[in-house]
């Protein structure tokens, strides 16, 4: 079998790649003010061959008010929605964006969820395949069906592991949003703001350098180091709104090597729902 690219691939790379047999990618982009967007930015012109896939309707279960923005898809549902792709256990994915890879990077973590390893997304996503002046298509990948075995992984945690490990040294919450939400400033988008207690922010946009690409290995090591304090990667639960921006965060400690941190997939958007839940506002 060919190397297989767990983390990020570069544009160069996959314009090699990209029509392999063995090769599918996802076009993943989306506006959380404007749910048309991806769709219509997929018709304008996407990666050849790639097919589109939506975050809310596809990448997210149904919501009910106590689930969060963008509950975890059901994963057979997820898993068939792959195969109609071409996607095997074996096949390589790789997926983009336009956004620093905020919801590239949610399909990233969602096929880890299923068992696969051999997903990447695309380092600085369209502008940088634009950048290297490789093409665009407009037209519709035909489907490819293919055969996919769930092994469903321990990536995740529940809003009452979260709940029963506050305050408690086995557990480092790390927080995606940006610094003025996370301090319950300029809320948009949850009818409540602030944190939960005891998180600590990390930015998700931190990982990337001002060109839209992932800062190195070395780079993101070392700062996500001074936030775990001698901490285990896997005692590490990142949470965000709605449990989207926090894969970045998980992506890029993978990237750094620190490997086995978990999602607590309903994040903010969930645990501020139920009013029994303690929030915290300000600074951490």
């Amino acid at each position: 079998m060919n190397a297989s690219y767990t983390t990020l691939i570069e544009a160069g790379e996959l314009a090699q790649r990209l029509h392999d047999a063995d090769w599918v990618a996802f076009d993943c982009r989306f506006d959380l003010s404007d749910t048309r967007f991806g769709r219509d930015a997929y018709s304008d012109g996407h990666l050849p061959g790639a097919y589109f896939i939506d975050l809310e309707t596809e990448l997210s279960a149904p919501r009910t008010g106590r689930n969060g923005r963008h509950p975890l898809p059901d994963p057979a549902q997820l898993a068939a929605r792959l195969e109609r792709c071409g996607v095997s256990n074996h096949t390589q994915v790789v997926a983009y964006d336009d956004a620093g890879g905020m919801f590239a990077a949610r399909l990233w973590w969602l096929l880890r969820w299923l068992g696969h390893d051999r997903v990447a997304v695309l380092d600085g996503g369209l502008q940088a395949w634009c950048r290297a002046g490789l093409p665009l298509d407009t037209e519709l990948p035909p489907p490819r069906p293919s055969t996919y075995t769930l092994s469903l992984r321990a990536a995740r945690v529940d809003a009452d592991f979260v709940a029963s490990h506050l305050d408690k040294p086995d557990m480092v919450l790390i927080d995606a949003r940006s610094p003025d939400r996370f301090r319950g400033e300029n809320e948009a988008l949850d009818p409540v703001g602030g944190h939960i207690p005891g998180a600590i922010n990390r930015f998700f946009r931190e990982n990337l350098t001002a060109n839209g690409r992932f800062k190195q290995a070395s780079v993101l090591r070392e700062e996500f180091g001074s936030l775990l304090k001698g901490h285990s990667p896997t005692q590490v639960v990142h949470q965000c709104g709605s449990g989207v921006t926090a894969c970045v965060n998980i992506l890029a400690m993978e990237l750094a090597g620190l490997t086995g941190s978990r999602l607590y997939a309903g994040s903010w958007s969930e645990w501020c729902s139920e009013p029994c839940r303690p929030v915290a506002t300000g600074p951490a």
